[in-house]
């Protein structure tokens, strides 16, 4: 806390303001002439809220779920048990997202009917198995996937695995994923 009672976590600050929390995931977040207020700023939204009504927060997700906001049920960064997927850019045909994949770890073999992929490795080491053939990618190596074909993805390095994944197709709901297996 600073001298006005401020706490700031991440990219944050507060001028002449008190008793605040101000809290980023990723973009500066700076706040001025507040006092005993709450301020979050993520991926998905932004909270501004003050520290007396805090507890109404759920009144807030009530109302998001109500007006079908994606954001209700949709977070930008997903977490696995092999690593996490966050998700960029999208459009009506397309889904931009980074994939890290922790070492030793795998995604289940599996296939998708309405969507191709492309993956383009950013740092670490990919065992790419596609209908069965195994092949290794390294840092600025990239791989087509076409729609309905059986796909393994695999990090087989000492560091985290790193790549980007384009999706394309007409449709790209996360229900469109058939696993043949586990990792």
């Amino acid at each position: 806390r600073d001298a006005d009672g401020n706490l700031t976590q991440g990219d944050a600050l507060a001028l002449s303001s008190r008793n605040c929390l101000v809290r980023s995931d990723g973009i500066l977040t700076a706040v001025i002439g507040l006092e005993d207020a709450i301020v979050i700023a993520t991926d998905d939204a932004v909270l501004v809220a003050a520290k007396d009504q805090v507890q109404d927060v759920k009144a807030i997700t009530d109302a998001l779920k109500k007006a079908k906001r994606p954001e209700a049920v949709i977070h930008r960064q997903v977490y696995r048990p092999w690593g996490t997927v966050k998700s960029l850019h999208a459009g009506d045909r397309f889904q931009v997202k980074r994939v890290l994949i922790h070492p030793g770890q795998a995604v289940a073999l599996q296939r998708h009917y309405h969507r191709s992929e492309h993956w383009v490795v950013l740092s670490g080491t990919a065992r790419v198995t596609m209908e069965g053939q195994s092949r290794i990618l390294r840092e600025n190596e990239a791989v087509y996937l076409p729609i309905g074909t059986d796909h393994k993805l695999e990090n087989p390095g000492k560091i985290d695995l790193e790549l980007i994944e384009v999706r394309t197709g007409p449709y790209l709901g996360e229900d469109d994923v058939v696993r043949l297996e586990e990792p």
